[in-house]
């Protein structure tokens, strides 16, 4: 029967980050003798233990006992699961637009949480994005080998801009996510410290490409309408009928005053068209 390893012992699988103690050896104190509980840094390191507020030493080790490097304890390889865990995110910009299209398609890409939330694009702060985030972080830190996805239907759905994204690109490599497009040409896994950072940058470009093609476009639209006589916005209170009545009136010596009211428009109005027909 194999011998169970105890909570100290799955600490000292790790080195210490405070007080540098190597794997296999007691913390220890700033006098080098061994503490009374180990450093929440390093048995933090343990998933089985977060929630314990201290873990003590074996009992071979009394506090107060100078240190001296104990037995190695085996590292233990986390095994690698073949399945990923994925996390899926769903987003759209209006109370009038639906969210089930992507909900339905994420569902069925097997997502293990679906956060999903109807906020702007013109909003910088995505709540339910950064829950996403931060679940997927934790999974992969309580099991280091454990592949774990971000998924999204397409990829407008998580970042505004080309910054947006590389911001995002960035803390999806540090943290060893990978992300996942359901839809368009790019759709497929990508692992962000492989070959699919390559991806992650094509993808930049192209959105910041496209955001530009869309705003040179429109500003293309309005001017060609403004070409033609056609302005966007409400139509003006001041037609060509009334503007030559005032304009009568007003070379008569009454005052705008009486003109603007008798017209049922304001008085700046009527300054501002009289001015623009002199």
């Amino acid at each position: 029967m194999s011998k169970k390893i105890t909570p100290a012992e799955q600490v000292e699988r790790h080195g210490c980050p405070k007080c540098q103690a190597p794997a296999g050896s007691p913390c220890r104190t700033g006098a080098g003798k061994v503490a009374a509980n180990y450093h929440t840094g390093r048995f933090a390191l343990v998933p089985a233990l977060r929630a314990e507020l201290t873990v003590k030493t074996p009992a071979d080790r009394s506090p107060g006992k100078q240190w001296s490097p104990g037995p190695s304890v085996p590292e233990v390889v986390e095994p690698t699961s073949g399945a990923a865990i994925r996390i899926g995110y769903a987003r759209c910009s209006t109370v009038g637009q639906e969210l089930q299209s992507q909900l339905d398609a994420l569902g069925a890409a097997q997502c293990t949480r679906v956060f999903s939330e109807k906020i702007s694009t013109r909003v910088k702060e995505r709540p339910e994005l950064d829950n996403a985030l931060t679940l997927a972080r934790e999974i992969k830190t309580a099991a280091p080998g454990q592949p774990v996805v971000l998924s999204v239907v397409e990829m407008k759905r998580l970042a505004r801009n080309a910054a947006e994204l590389m911001t995002l690109s960035a803390a999806l490599q540090t943290d060893g996510i990978q992300l996942e497009l359901l839809s368009g040409p790019l759709r497929g896994v990508y692992d962000p410290n492989g070959a699919g950072a390559i991806v992650f940058a094509v993808l930049a470009v192209a959105a910041e490409v496209e955001r530009e093609g869309i705003r040179e476009k429109t500003l293309e639209g309005l001017d060609a309408a403004a070409r033609q006589g056609r302005h966007g916005g409400r139509p003006s209170v001041v037609d060509d009928d009334k503007l030559a009545v005032a304009r009568a009136r007003h070379a008569k010596g009454e005052s705008v005053t009486a003109i603007a009211k008798a017209l049922r428009i304001s008085r700046a109005t009527l300054y501002r068209h009289i001015a623009e027909s002199t």
